[in-house]
This record gives structure tokens, C-alpha cells and sequence, in this order.
């Protein structure tokens, strides 16, 4: 297991080398002059000349690239062309607020999506199934932010409640925090918990069909151990690549979620720094979500081995 460890950790160089190059074109190839962009029509062409030279925007593509990838090895992932505030720091601190909202809103739908799951395979065809089936295909259709919109809309009309503005870490004020996040966290965690619910329904069904549970139950085990013990985790490896990837996109950042209910967070940096064109905060956002997702999938991959020992990667 180390050395398999070791050798996806490895893969992470030519991965983030990919996603380097692949960002950093990306946002050279947008046409527009950046300095013109960030400074207005009204700058003058010293301003813009001097702007264009603290940055090295007059230099060859790949000696910026370089520039880039040097600052990037040692943790100096640049400025903001805007506010001028080191990007890494600003990254490190927006992305604890998505850390939480990403970690609450799992832990909704799992307690939502895992149960109502396995409730519609074992009452399969049923009134229980049939509404829970309506349920999940109801969230999947839905947008969470046309979700967060009704929702905000019921709680103003109906409750007359709107989420408070502004925002409070969760050390700060744990209680002002938890009232911040709840919502948002409720938004994604009900989107997730419709697919995570589909799929342990389909997953446990088709454990149940397999010999091994008759074999189970002929030994006279009660239902709800041959249920939990045994059919829910053999059908936990398919759940577990979906609540992966979710999680995965999720820390990258849930950028309209945390656009609507006015959230400092990582997709909110990234959205803005796409709008206002300023290429070291995309930069270095995109990298190092990219390095987060490509995490979240090795700690997928090792949990694998921990739910199905006959999983081996040597």
C-alpha cells in the first residue's frame, strides 16, 4: 500500500504539470489586454506600461511561465494584479470556509441519501420505494441554485427569515457560523444526497441478488445484519467513487452556492478573479484545486482497499 501511495503521489508532477500549462494558455489566449482591463479605459500608457512590467506581461510566454512555475515550487504563488495581497495565503484562508461547507454538506446527504438508499432496495417496488425513487429523481433534476433561490424565498415569505449577511469563522463565533452555513450546507447536501441515494438503491439491490446474502440469511442471521453488515458494505465501494468526486468538485469550490449566499469562499476567488481578469489568483486557484481533487481521489482509492481487502495495489 505505501509503495502504491508513493507512486500516485508521484503521478501528482505530470498531472499539476498539465493543469499548469493548461491554465496558464488558457488565460493568455482570452483576447483583451489584461493591464487595459484591470486598470480602465481611463489609464495611461504609463500606467499600463508599468503594470504590464511588475508583472512581466511584456516577457515571453515562457519565461512568464517559468516566472510562475519558480514562484509555484517554493510557495510563492504571486500577487493579485488587483488588490495586490499574496495569492497562497488568500487561498489558504478562502478555502477553510469551503472546507467546512463542503464537510456539512456531505454529512447532510449521507445522513439523507445512505439510509433512504438502502430503505427503497429492501422495500423494493413498494410505496417507501416508489416515493424515495420520485425523491432522488426529483433532486438530480433540480439546480441547486434554483433550489437556494426557492429556498431563500420560502424562509422570507413564509418565515420571514433571511440568512445573515456577512460572515464569522467557525472559531470566531461558532453560533453566527453555524447559522451562516447551515443553509448552503442544506442546498448542496440535498443535491448530493439524490445521486448518492440512486446509487446505494441500485448497488445494495444487486448485492442482495448474489448468493452470498442467501447464504447469509440461510445461517439465520437477522435481516438487519445481513443488511448492514454485509450488503451495505459490499455495496459501499460504487457509493464511496461518487461521494469522491462530489466532494472532490465541491472543495474545488461550490462557486454559484457560495455567489448567492455571499460566501468568501475558494469559488467565489476564483469566479471573481475570472471576471476581473487577474491571472495569478486563477492561476494558482486552479492549481491547487486541481491538487485537491486529485487527493480526495487517493484517499478514495485507499479506502477501497479498506472496504474490499480482495482490492490490491501491488
Amino acid at each position: 500500500m505505501t509503495s502504491y501511495i508513493l507512486r500516485r503521489l508521484f503521478m501528482l508532477v505530470p498531472v499539476l504539470f498539465g493543469v499548469s500549462i493548461f491554465i496558464f494558455l488558457m488565460m493568455r489566449v482570452v483576447p483583451g489586454d489584461v493591464a487595459q482591463t484591470i486598470l480602465g479605459t481611463d489609464a495611461t500608457p504609463e500606467s499600463l506600461e508599468t503594470l504590464r512590467n511588475k508583472f512581466g506581461l511584456n516577457d515571453s510566454y515562457i519565461k512568464q511561465y517559468m516566472n510562475w512555475m519558480g514562484g509555484v515550487l517554493t510557495g510563492d504563488f504571486g500577487q493579485s494584479m488587483r488588490n495586490g495581497r499574496d495569492v497562497f495565503p488568500e487561498i489558504l484562508s478562502r478555502f477553510t470556509l469551503t472546507f467546512e461547507l463542503t464537510i456539512l454538506a456531505a454529512i447532510i446527504s449521507w445522513l439523507i441519501s445512505i439510509p433512504l438508499g438502502v430503505l427503497a432496495a429492501v422495500k423494493r417496488n413498494g410505496a417507501t420505494d416508489i416515493t424515495v425513487r420520485a425523491i432522488s429523481l426529483l433532486g438530480v433534476s433540480i439546480p441547486n441554485f434554483a433550489f437556494a433561490t426557492v429556498l431563500i424565498l420560502i424562509l422570507a415569505l413564509f418565515f420571514n427569515y433571511s440568512p445573515p449577511i456577512g460572515y464569522a469563522g467557525l472559531f470566531e463565533d461558532p453560533i453566527k457560523n453555524l447559522e451562516i452555513m447551515l443553509i448552503p450546507a442544506l442546498v448542496l447536501g440535498t443535491t448530493m444526497a439524490a445521486a448518492i441515494m440512486r446509487m446505494t438503491r441500485s448497488t445494495v439491490l444487486e448485492v442482495l441478488r448474489q448468493d452470498f446474502i442467501r447464504t447469509i440469511r440461510a445461517k439465520g442471521a437477522k435481516e438487519r445484519v445481513t443488511i448492514l453488515n454485509h450488503a451495505l458494505r459490499n455495496a459501499l465501494i460504487p457509493i464511496l467513487t461518487i461521494i469522491g468526486m462530489q466532494i472532490g468538485t465541491l472543495l474545488g469550490g461550490a462557486v454559484i452556492i457560495e455567489q448567492i449566499f455571499s460566501l468568501p469562499g475558494l469559488g467565489q476567488y476564483v469566479l471573481t478573479g475570472i471576471t476581473q481578469r487577474d491571472l495569478t489568483v486563477v492561476q494558482g486557484s486552479v492549481l491547487f484545486i486541481s491538487f485537491v481533487f486529485v487527493m480526495v481521489n487517493l484517499i478514495v482509492d485507499i479506502l477501497y482497499a479498506y472496504l474490499d481487502p480482495r482490492i490490491n495495489y501491488k
